[in-house]
């Protein structure tokens, strides 16, 4: 596909028909995260895959309530998901990147900083930014491999998650991409009558 069409095709698909990803798919889509930007080329994102109902059921029950699974018209389409790609990022790490001598004159290190302050000195957590990053070329991928794909945020549960995937001390959880081959019933999200995006109404040529 060429980019402008996956750009184009790609939009946020949450019902599923459960069909399992191909190995050699799991890889294509991780092949092109890797290849996102990161800060400092820092290595500070990870990813912990999930296929198949019993590998991702923990995922649920940390992250959604029976309440909600309940009351979701999304629930079905979403829990037949068979792959689930979690995101993960670790603050310390770009801390520790900034704190080389190639970056120590960003000011964003460990120097004369408490551990817990190290990460304040951040004006923006690019760790995050760099997940984001990450998501976004993967859901990419999964269009132009003729997947189906959604990102859900981290809105409930990330300790329960963390502890449930033997996630190691440091990391926080990003939000996570899911992804498989389209299913019925996929409903229409209200955002999509909000206005949509102009290029002359979210550019400000000069200045604002």
């Amino acid at each position: 596909m060429q980019f402008e069409d996956v750009v184009r095709r790609r939009r946020m698909v949450r019902s599923f028909t459960g069909s399992p990803v191909p190995d050699a798919t799991v890889r294509r889509l991780l092949a092109t995260a890797v290849r996102a930007p990161t800060a400092g080329n820092t290595d500070g994102w990870a990813a912990v895959v999930l296929r198949g109902p019993g590998e991702i059921a923990p995922f649920w029950d940390a992250t959604t309530t029976a309440d909600w699974r309940e009351r979701s018209r999304r629930w079905p389409g979403l829990s037949a998901a068979p792959l689930v790609l979690v995101v993960l990022a670790n603050p310390d790490r770009y801390v520790d990147r900034y704190s080389e001598p190639d970056k120590a004159v960003s000011g964003l290190g460990r120097t004369g900083r408490s551990p817990a302050g190290a990460t304040a000195a951040w004006p923006v957590p690019y760790w995050f930014v760099d997940a984001g990053h990450v998501v976004v070329s993967l859901l990419l991928a999964a269009t132009d491999a003729g997947l189906g794909a959604c990102f859900l945020g981290n809105f409930r549960g990330e300790a329960a998650l963390l502890r449930a995937l033997g996630v190691p001390a440091g990391w926080r959880y990003a939000g996570a991409v899911l992804a498989g081959e389209p299913g019925p019933g996929d409903h229409r999200s209200a955002s999509l009558d909000r206005s949509p995006r102009t290029i002359d109404s979210v550019t400000h040529l000069g200045r604002w």
